[in-house]
């Protein structure tokens, strides 16, 4: 089966080296790196040269050297593989070198009960707008493919006698396709044994301050940032500092200031679309946390929760895939691309910690939903969950647009919104004061719920913006809802 996610090659047309031998070196150097394994599928030549805008011999001659010199093999009507008798010491090298560079970083916690949620609960009725935090939209799923892939896995499991109780890390399918898939797609180097599937990306959060923070023990967040992240790691003991932040996200200098005057155990990060102001975190801030990480001794937390809705071309790759000195900690969902009702997340760590998530996963939960994950798998297995996702952001992009476009001639003036790079909802900041807590409740009087700015902010003050989800409405449902939005401000009189 042809491998269909990206893989990641830079075409120079100036450079003087050929692009067939451009192409040779780049798939050598992934194969040296680890990043694809013997045995992993290539993409067919005529779907390659698609993607890179080459022509399709340029291909041909590029995988007839990469075989002639015995990286890949090629199986007619099967396609063209990474070879399997390719010498491997190098990768195991590099496995062991990051394997003993993470290991022994993270101390076991003191227990604490989980604490009080402070987060706004509203039911609406089903005329009302809700401007989620970002959430899909469900009527998006492959319903199809989706019924067959759960009638398959339970049919597997019943015949296979495979719905007892099994590995608390996840299913070892659904582990081995999703570490296959973020070693093609995010260049992360990833394993079976250095995955752990959990349900949802807020359970991997939680399980990670468990093993990682003990009472008393620093975490450093962005003023503003994601709330149940922040109650999570308190509700293990940590004690949270904020930290500035500005257009592009968390200020180094600030967070050297909070780690000179704190011991941070680790910082909390959301950097492809910071949560809740969408922007992405450039490649030389990230570097200099990364540098950071190794001179304070903390531990950084990616949380990528929406990385495959990014709508440049190619979107920057997870500050995990750089890290050089094994202090990230990567986590990951399925639930965005598909459903929020499907729990299905990863977190990708060093096989000792996952093996410690895991002893927590025993006490809580002994395992996920093995159905879910079996179906899951197939669907990364045949390449409908890849299709889902490109047709998706097909739409989520024409809905960015048009939810732009919305905002400024409904609201005009009132307001300034960015054109985000990717994610599902928009950062609106209001152009003069307004009462935020009286226009939530205007608005929920006129059917429409909105997260006002201070919802994600650690402190009392106020913040003069809001966060609003498109993902989930069409364009007629979101422009009810910034109409109606309109007439509450209209109404917020102070």
């Amino acid at each position: 089966m042809t491998n269909s996610w990206d893989i990641g090659i830079d075409i120079d047309r100036a450079a003087s080296t050929s692009l067939n031998m451009q192409i040779v070196a780049a798939l050598t150097d992934r194969i040296r790196s680890g990043l694809l394994r013997a045995g992993d599928a290539l993409p067919s030549t005529r779907e390659l040269s698609v993607r890179l805008g080459v022509n399709r011999k340029t291909l041909i001659l590029a995988y007839d050297e990469l075989i002639a010199q015995g990286w890949l093999v090629s199986h007619e009507k099967r396609g063209t593989f990474v070879s399997p008798e390719l010498p491997v010491f190098k990768q195991e090298q590099r496995v062991a070198a990051v394997a003993q560079r993470l290991s022994g970083r993270l101390a076991e916690p003191a227990y604490l009960p989980y604490g009080d949620e402070h987060l706004p609960v509203s039911v609406l009725d089903e005329d009302s707008t809700d401007f989620s935090d970002g959430a899909p939209d469900t009527r998006l799923i492959p319903f199809e493919d989706l019924s067959k892939a759960f009638r398959i896995a339970l049919m597997e499991s019943a015949r296979g006698n495979r719905m007892g109780y099994g590995d608390p890390r996840g299913l070892s399918t659904l582990r081995i396709e999703l570490a296959t898939m973020l070693r093609a797609e995010r260049a992360i180097n990833a394993e079976e044994d250095t995955l752990c599937v959990v349900r949802g990306s807020q359970m991997g959060i939680y399980l990670i301050a468990k093993i990682l923070i003990r009472a008393g023990d620093g975490v450093a967040m962005e003023r503003l940032s994601y709330p149940p992240a922040r109650e999570a790691f308190r509700a293990c003991g940590g004690l949270v500092h904020s930290v500035k932040q500005d257009e592009f996200g968390m200020i180094p200098d600030d967070l050297e200031r909070v780690c000179r005057s704190h011991r941070i155990r680790a910082i909390y990060l959301t950097p492809h679309h910071q949560f809740p102001t969408t922007v992405t975190m450039p490649i030389d801030r990230r570097m200099r946390l990364l540098a950071m990480a190794e001179q304070f001794d903390f531990v950084v937390i990616e949380d990528d929760y929406d990385h495959e809705f990014h709508f440049s071309h190619n979107p920057m790759l997870p500050m995990a895939s750089m890290d050089q000195s094994g202090r990230v900690i990567y986590v990951g969902s399925l639930s965005k691309i598909l459903a929020p009702g499907l729990r299905v997340g990863y977190v990708v760590a060093p096989a000792s910690v996952i093996n410690r998530l895991a002893n927590q996963i025993m006490l809580i939960d002994r395992q996920g939903n093995t159905v879910t994950e079996r179906a899951a798998a197939q669907l990364l297995q045949n390449g409908k969950l890849k299709r889902h996702i490109r047709r998706a952001l097909k739409v989520y992009e024409q809905r960015c647009q048009s939810a732009v476009q919305a905002v400024q001639e409904i609201l005009k003036d009132t307001v300034h919104v960015a054109h985000p790079s990717g994610g599902l909802a928009l950062w609106v900041r209001f152009s003069q004061p307004q009462n935020m807590q009286l226009l939530a409740q205007l608005a929920l009087q006129r059917n429409v719920r909105i997260l006002p700015g201070s919802m994600f902010c650690d402190d009392p003050s106020d913040v003069q913006a809001m966060r609003l989800g498109y993902g989930s409405l069409n364009e007629r449902e979101f422009r009810l809802g910034i109409e109606r939005l309109r007439d509450a401000m209209k109404g917020d009189r102070h």
